[in-house]
């Protein structure tokens, strides 16, 4: 009975090690493909690599792991130490998902009837737009097409790798798909989203447009992007682009970078 007991123990510590190893590879594959697909490193997928790289290397090394566990733990400081790492992983395993439960509300909030509708930037590429912006513009689309009264202030400067500044790119995109030129106000100068939030506050107040916003851009940007409005001041509704699968994880992770920034810096 104690042989067949160890023996299952065994199979089941097999099986728990061969589910970490797959989880660990398959998380840094879903990582690193966006590079593949011309996406940028960015802290995202630094930070997915080395989260899912060392689950993967706990698997290969775990008996010299646990053994260097073992020998820590049976030191007083070395417990010490081992417990503040538990309680500040279970303290980071918190603050992940409130910043989660944040980003899932704010992506699903209603859009206003009384607002401006503004497209937040996102890369150019080859004079068109990326994967990531065509997604916004497809929510701007429905949403204009649907609200007949609703004007749109596009935003974005142009990076020194592109053509022509991310404003002109949604303006030709959108007129191209049928949406007047008269609803459309271009904001060219912002280089980040504060300057989109507020740049495009100033053509709103300058045009005589409804000074609340309907905020577009990817379910995950949301949170961060009402929040900067809602410190200047600005009330706000969503209009959320749908993200491609491959791209989420990476930039889920470097937003919750950007929202961890943004909280600290106030």
């Amino acid at each position: 009975m104690g042989k067949n007991k160890k023996e299952k123990c065994e199979v089941y510590g097999y099986i728990w090690r061969l589910l970490l190893l797959v989880i660990g590879v398959l998380g840094m594959l879903v990582f690193i493909y966006p590079v593949f697909r011309g996406s940028r490193v960015n802290i995202g997928t630094i930070l997915g690599m080395g989260v899912f790289g060392l689950i993967t290397l706990y698997v290969v090394f775990k008996k010299k792991i646990d053994g260097l566990f073992r020998r820590i733990w049976k030191r007083k400081v070395g417990k010490i130490c081992l417990i503040a790492v538990m309680v500040i992983a279970a303290g980071g395993l918190a603050l992940v998902t409130v910043i989660t439960c944040n980003m899932v509300y704010a992506a699903n909030e209603a859009p206003r009837s009384d607002a401006t509708v503004v497209v937040l930037g996102c890369a150019v590429r080859g004079g068109g737009p990326s994967l990531m912006l065509r997604e916004r513009l497809i929510a701007a689309q429905d949403y204009l097409e649907e609200n007949s009264e609703a004007v749109c202030v596009v935003s974005g400067g142009q990076g020194a790798d592109e053509s022509i500044s991310e404003a002109q790119c949604m303006y030709e995109y959108l007129t191209e798909h049928g949406i007047s030129p008269e609803r459309i106000y271009m904001e060219d100068k912002s280089t980040s989203t504060r300057e989109n939030i507020k740049f495009s506050a100033e053509v709103i107040r300058a045009n005589g447009l409804p000074d609340k916003m309907n905020i577009v851009t990817n379910e995950f940007h949301e949170y961060r992007a009402k929040r900067i409005a809602d410190r200047q001041g600005i009330e706000t509704g969503s209009i959320s682009g749908s993200t491609a699968w491959w791209l989420l994880p990476t930039y889920y992770v470097r937003e919750m970078a950007g929202i961890l920034y943004e909280w600290i810096s106030g």
